[in-house]
């Protein structure tokens, strides 16, 4: 499917681009200067056009391998993170020092899940990019690998550069990898597969499309990039996929170009709140419900009451986030608490006009209101 590219490109004003692994550093593990030379040049060309620019970076744990001297990935938990610690500071003095020859201010931010998860730190963290944008510094993150160990363990740049995207509310997420886009076939085992230009709709078929294993050095694939694709378009941002080994390729990709990936954003995307909760996993339980509340949720984007409730699963607080599932246990929606566990377990099935009578107080008919519903 042919598509204007410029109709989304042409007056975005923020962009983020992530940098992967592979496109970082040489098969060695060492950093790959002339890329990284390179990418900068490019972002640093793009901020001088008055657009604002936030870079998501890998590397820090490749980096800290050729620091160190070491031949393959390191395997266990404590040897990524001593690596991380060490290829951080490699890594960000190299940015900075190239961003410096260009007259470029950088910063650096290191971020872990639950600095995006929890709504007040990504509140706390949406002002400080702001901030550094109104100053004209360039962003430059990565997940706090020496630290959090579920970064290292689950995470991937390609999901956390989703969320800044969200986050930022950039216009444009740019994808720098070691492959030209998605096919609708693995190459690396397909001579036939083709290229696939342009996805309006992450639909089954393109998820199917996905796979096949990143670099020895990197955590993600392709599906990693398919997940940043659907966070990415439900916040209203556009993505593409794109060979960061490829000459000028952010030029290109601002100058409306038929590269890559391009996956065209949401026409109505979700609000910010709501974008938030969609990909929040901070998940404390769970609240089934049963077939004529899951039709008013989903259907009539209705808020959940008592009466519709069934059962409940996990312990949770007042304004916790949880799960709202049907009777076959699938997700249908999550969404903000207006009650604790023991208080919805004691009014489930019950007409809001009785919750007062049976908690000794009420301080919301509904026990998600929809406003702080997502619907799945």
């Amino acid at each position: 499917m042919e598509i204007n590219r410029e109709k989304y490109i042409k007056d975005i004003k923020r962009i983020v681009v992530k940098i992967g692994t592979s496109t970082l550093t040489h098969s060695t593990g060492l950093l790959n200067l002339n890329r990284i030379e390179s990418i900068v040049r490019q972002i640093a060309d793009a901020n001088n056009k008055g657009i604002e620019v936030a870079l998501v970076t890998s590397g820090a744990i490749g980096a800290g391998m050729g620091k160190l001297g070491l031949k393959t990935r390191p395997k266990t938990i404590p040897e990524k993170q001593a690596a991380a610690a060490v290829g951080q500071g490699v890594l960000l003095h190299m940015y900075e020092k190239i961003f410096s020859e260009y007259g470029k201010t950088a910063a650096q931010i290191l971020l872990t899940k639950e600095d995006i998860l929890n709504r007040k730190r990504f509140l706390n963290a949406r002002n400080t990019f702001f901030t550094l944008f109104n100053q004209g510094v360039i962003p430059i993150i990565n997940e706090n690998d020496a630290i959090a160990v579920d970064e290292i363990k689950f995470g991937d740049n390609d999901t956390l550069s989703a969320m800044v995207t969200s986050l930022v509310e950039a216009d444009l997420l740019i994808l720098l990898s070691d492959i030209e886009g998605l096919y609708d076939s693995n190459p690396k085992e397909n001579k036939e597969a083709k290229l696939i230009s342009h996805v309006s709709d992450i639909s089954d078929s393109i998820k199917e499309a996905a796979g096949g294993a990143g670099s020895s050095f990197g955590t993600g694939g392709m599906i990693t990039k398919i997940s940043a694709a659907e966070i990415a378009v439900k916040a209203g941002s556009s993505m593409v996929i794109v060979n960061g080994a490829a000459k000028n390729i952010i030029s290109q990709v601002l100058e409306c170009k038929d590269v890559g990936t391009f996956f065209e954003a949401y026409k109505h995307p979700l609000q910010g709140r709501k974008c938030w909760l969609s990909y929040n996993t901070l998940i404390k339980g769970k609240i089934e419900v049963d077939d004529g509340a899951a039709e008013a949720i989903v259907k009539h984007r209705k808020s959940l009451l008592p009466a519709g409730i069934l059962s409940i699963d996990g312990v949770f607080e007042k304004g916790d986030i949880v799960s709202i599932v049907n009777v076959e246990g699938s997700e249908l929606a999550r969404g903000i608490t207006n009650y604790n566990s023991p208080d919805i377990d004691l009014i489930k099935g019950d007409q809001t006009s009785n919750i007062e009578d049976k908690l000794h107080y009420k301080t919301y008919d509904e026990v998600v209101h929809a406003n702080n519903l997502v619907i799945l």
